[in-house]
């Protein structure tokens, strides 16, 4: 199984310098993927830009967006980033979509909320439009791998429909071995053939105050699930022998690649997490 890495983009301690290292050290460490996690009514750097910021100090590492909320952005420049971002990094770029959970990012784009997913339908189909022969000036170096994102039995069978895989996050090991197998079965209903790539999202603070740096970000950044944040927070690896043994179950349930999720901007984690899940 290959471990990923996110950009600390939605950390209330990130900036700039940080990002950048955070990006070199992750490229140089092993790390397969830079991920990066999308919303529009929060105080993050906005996903694509950061990883163009990435794109331009690394040289290996894939780019991939872990989700991009996809469902609320206009179709025609959502292609014309994508194959900018796509050639500017060499073909590096894995695009993950998904419909969103979150009403007030669709307010703020004056997108509606209901009917979301026939909206990532329409955006997934406008997009493939952009990037086709009769628009040359549309088109990524080559179409960028496409990963669903999401736990509905409609985003499963997203996914089987027009993806090349698919991004669970939010999960326990032993939940996600059932959602794994829940994908497979509906592409195997939808005629394909060929192994979905399956994607786990999960997060990490290692080192003194792990815990406590979890606890404060999380706590606000899921606030609007309410009680069910505490459930995230106590997920949350915050010991190299935890982590080591949650990629090792998640490797055991079919997981083809884990990106871990920080909860500092601090470029010290990314040696801290090479350590514990690289070596």
């Amino acid at each position: 199984m290959d471990i990923g890495l996110a950009l600390p983009t939605t950390v209330p301690d990130v900036t700039g310098p940080k990002l950048l290292e955070w990006a070199r050290r992750a490229d140089r460490l092993g790390f397969s993927t830079l991920g990066v996690l999308d919303r529009i009514v929060y105080p993050n750097y906005e996903s694509l830009l950061a990883l163009t910021a990435a794109a331009a100090v690394t040289e290996r590492i894939k780019l991939a967006t872990t989700i991009l909320i996809a469902a609320c952005r206009d179709s025609a420049l959502l292609a014309k980033q994508v194959a900018t971002l796509d050639h500017l990094s060499g073909g590096r770029l894995v695009l993950g979509l998904a419909s969103g959970d979150r009403e007030d990012d669709f307010a703020a784009t004056g997108t509606p909320f209901a009917g979301r997913g026939k909206r990532l339908d329409t955006v997934v189909r406008e997009l493939r439009t952009a990037w086709s022969e009769a628009s040359p000036g549309l088109s990524p170096s080559r179409r960028p791998p496409l990963l669903i994102g999401g736990h509905s039995t409609a985003a499963m069978r997203r996914s089987a429909r027009v993806g090349d895989g698919w991004i669970g996050g939010g999960s326990s090991v032993s939940r996600y071995a059932d959602l794994a197998a829940r994908v497979r079965a509906e592409w195997r209903r939808h005629g394909r053939t060929e192994a979905p790539k399956l994607l786990a999202l999960s997060y990490v603070a290692l080192g003194p105050g792990g815990r406590e740096q979890a606890e404060g970000y999380l706590s606000g950044y899921y606030a609007f699930v309410g009680d069910k944040a505490a459930m995230v927070v106590s997920g949350v690896a915050t010991e190299p022998g935890r982590l080591r043994e949650l990629a090792h179950g998640y490797a055991e349930a079919g997981c083809d690649e884990l990106i871990l999720l920080p909860c500092s901007a601090d470029p010290g984690q990314v040696d801290l997490i090479a350590d514990a899940a690289l070596n």
